[in-house]
């Protein structure tokens, strides 16, 4: 097994680390993605496309804050782990409230079948089991594994996939707006399930790396990402109250 890991350099974690905190940090342009992928799924699954589910599952950009949890977990890193569990609540909220909203809108003003029936897609997001935690441990530890491998970066795109978070969220909010607790429960514990598998699947991965040894590093990058989004968010208030001046207003 160490095998594994004998050609990963130690630049290669010092430069995954930073691209995984740079990527869990909350931009307002992280949470667009959010809204896209949640956007995206909840018609997916209302119209019963896979492709289109699929697509939702590679602009979203979750998965990020989630290792970046595993790694805390890791580090012992108390500020990294409440970063990114931040990260992840408020992206959950999100999506399961627009996926609520696209849901009811569909409902009320689209034709469909979806008044009577529910779609496969989402009969399939509400019937959680062991074996998609087991799919969950396998695809955490292939995104883990590969995140730190530079020559291994193709493959995130369809660990993505297997790692499926998006779409049990907007099912979550597809049985809010159409009033089906079973439907909401269900997908909520296949969410849970994957969150579990994945988090505890990376934390061994990163452990065995030894990622724990770029704790100091770590917290820096954690320090400065938080300082340049804080500076992100300073001048886009102060363009927009510049913005808000009228024109007509005297000195």
């Amino acid at each position: 097994m160490s095998m594994l890991f004998d050609n990963i350099t130690e630049q290669d974690k010092i430069v995954a680390v930073k691209e995984l905190i740079d990527d869990s940090t909350p931009r307002p342009s992280f949470f667009f993605l959010v809204i896209l992928s949640v956007l995206m799924a909840a018609c997916g699954l209302i119209i019963n496309n896979a492709s289109v589910i699929i697509a939702s599952m590679l602009i979203a950009p979750i998965l990020s804050p989630v290792l970046s949890i595993a790694l805390g977990i890791v580090i012992a890193d108390g500020k990294l782990i409440s970063r990114s569990f931040f990260t992840l609540l408020k992206s959950t909220g999100w999506a399961i409230s627009l996926s609520a909203v696209t849901t009811w809108l569909l409902w009320n003003f689209a034709t469909s079948d979806f008044h009577t029936s529910l779609t496969p897609e989402i009969i399939e997001r509400i019937q959680p089991s062991i074996v998609y935690l087991i799919i969950a441990i396998i695809a955490g530890t292939a995104t883990a594994f590969a995140r730190v491998k530079p020559d291994l970066s193709e493959t995130l795109p369809g660990t993505a996939i297997a790692v499926a978070l998006v779409p049990p969220l907007a099912t979550v909010g597809i049985g809010i707006a159409t009033l089906r607790l079973e439907v909401a429960s269900g997908a909520f514990a296949m969410f849970v399930l994957n969150l579990i598998g994945i988090v505890l699947a990376a934390m061994v991965m990163f452990s065995m790396m030894n990622l724990y040894t770029k704790k100091t590093i770590i917290a820096k990058t954690v320090e400065k990402a938080d300082e340049e989004l804080e500076k992100e968010l300073e001048s886009s208030q102060k363009k927009t109250e510049t913005n808000n001046i009228s024109p007509f207003a005297e000195d």
